[in-house]
């Protein structure tokens, strides 16, 4: 939340030509609920998400994926992320199952680009949002899903891996860097690499 995937995923259509597929978060009606008692309904706004996100996956797979770029701002392998953050041992048990029937079959993504930025960095970028219970996350838990992030990707290897370090630039505010990150993005196709845009 905050990094900028959104926002990087909508330059990428503009710069490279192609469709944008958006994560269906903002149709997720438990997640306001969540924000304010996670314990409570972490179960039905993560369940939620992940049949959201399968939905929307199978729907790529009825189009032509070779026809046009396809960019999406959210990896599906992202939702187990949360639910091991948000749900009890049972709530989890049973999330599992769920994801068994449905999640073998999605789209693998040519590339993932992975925006990280600093805490506090994330937290101003929220609180200039207009969702209300985005501008009032928890600081606490914000930096635990930016661990339970880093902790994955350390060992993702399903995938070519771009990280990107956002934390002193603004992509849609520096046509030159979005222009030098567009360009590392066309350029990597192989392993792990890291991209430090230099905010100037």
């Amino acid at each position: 939340m905050g990094a900028g995937k959104t926002a990087l995923a909508q330059l990428l259509v503009e710069r490279m030509g192609g469709r944008l597929v958006a994560d269906p978060v903002d149709a997720n009606p438990f997640l306001p609920a969540f924000h304010e008692d996670r314990r409570k309904h972490a179960f039905q706004a993560q369940v939620f998400a992940l049949l959201a996100r399968w939905q929307q996956q199978q729907g790529l797979y009825q189009q032509d994926l070779f026809g046009q770029v396809t960019v999406a701002d959210y990896l599906f392998a992202k939702d187990r992320i949360f639910a091991t953050l948000n749900l009890s041992p049972e709530e989890h048990s049973l999330y599992e199952a769920i994801h068994a029937l449905v999640g073998a079959r999605t789209v693998k993504p040519d590339l993932v680009v992975y925006l990280q930025a600093r805490r506090e960095v994330l937290l101003a970028r929220l609180r200039r949002r207009p969702r209300a219970h985005e501008r009032h996350v928890d600081p606490d838990y914000l930096a635990a899903v930016a661990q339970a992030y880093n902790e994955f990707f350390f060992h993702y290897e399903a995938t070519p891996l771009l990280v990107v370090n956002t934390s002193d630039v603004d992509l849609a505010a520096s046509p030159v860097e979005a222009d030098a990150l567009v360009a590392e993005i066309r350029r990597h196709r192989k392993g792990t690499a890291h991209y430090n845009p230099t905010g100037r």
